[in-house]
């Protein structure tokens, strides 16, 4: 008496290859936040800089920069310091080079005193080289 066939069918066999797809997706999306996260992490001092059609970056060889926050804080390359402080900080970079250029970034509700203060503090170190920073305007 025929029952049927006996015989087992062969399942589908295990994938051994391994998926890629996840892993590019992975990098891709690290990436792209690599990409946006750098321009932010430049200068943590947040300036509201002012604009100017000419603006362009600076190609000094040696630089340092000083900011002005609106509230009257100083920053010399990004750490805060009092005036005393800042004088000494640029006398330092005098003394390592005299060609050393002061990029000034100042907010644009600082009082012009305080630029005109730091600009003389820069002077009397023996800076003359100022630049000024501005945003480009859009």
């Amino acid at each position: 008496m025929p029952f049927g066939r006996l015989e087992r069918t062969e399942g589908p066999r295990p994938m051994s290859d391994i998926n890629v797809t996840p892993l590019v997706d992975v990098m891709l999306v690290l990436v792209v936040i690599l990409i946006i996260t750098a321009p932010l992490m430049a200068s943590s001092l947040r300036l509201d800089l002012p604009k100017a059609e000419t603006a362009k970056a600076s190609d000094a060889p040696r630089s340092v920069v000083v900011g002005l926050e609106s509230s009257g804080k100083v920053f010399f390359n990004d750490k805060p310091v009092d005036m005393p402080q800042l004088a000494q900080s640029l006398a330092e970079a005098a003394r390592q080079g005299p060609d050393t250029e002061v990029q000034l970034r100042a907010d644009q509700a600082v009082p012009y005193g305080k630029v005109v203060e730091v600009m003389a503090a820069a002077q009397k170190a023996g800076l003359s080289r100022i630049g000024f920073v501005a945003e480009p305007a859009r």
